[in-house]
């Protein structure tokens, strides 16, 4: 599957309608995002069931600050609207690939439990 280039117009829609979204924060001048581009798309062709999505942050400031995007690459699992998974760097194909297939076995019923009582516990 082709990455989908995410902007603040589609960035909800996207998240919002699919089961698990992987987002790379990135920009053209960076280098290690440029060294991790052929990874990304190389794993993604493995995985036809998760949306793998970019966001240039050189066009998408609104995005990037929301997310709080202090380095570049960063990635972000989203799981039914829920980030699971946030880390700024570059990752090799294979601690990628690990990352995804966790990010997979992930028990949704119990992040869903932690995040209202999270919630809960700061109203």
């Amino acid at each position: 599957m082709a990455t989908v280039e995410l902007t603040k117009e589609n960035f909800a829609e996207t998240i919002n309608n699919n089961d698990m979204v992987i987002v790379d924060f990135w920009a053209t001048w960076c280098g290690p995002c440029k060294a991790f581009a052929p990874i990304y798309e190389k794993v993604s062709e493995q995985h036809p069931d998760v949306v793998f999505a970019k966001v240039n942050t050189d066009e998408e400031r609104e995005l990037a600050m929301e997310f709080q995007i202090r380095s570049i690459p960063t990635l972000m699992i989203f799981r039914e609207n829920i980030i699971i998974f946030s880390q700024p760097g570059m990752l090799p194909e294979q601690a990628f690939a690990e990352i995804i297939g966790k990010a997979k076995d992930v028990d949704m019923e119990e992040v869903k439990k932690e995040v209202a009582e999270q919630q809960k516990a700061d109203s």
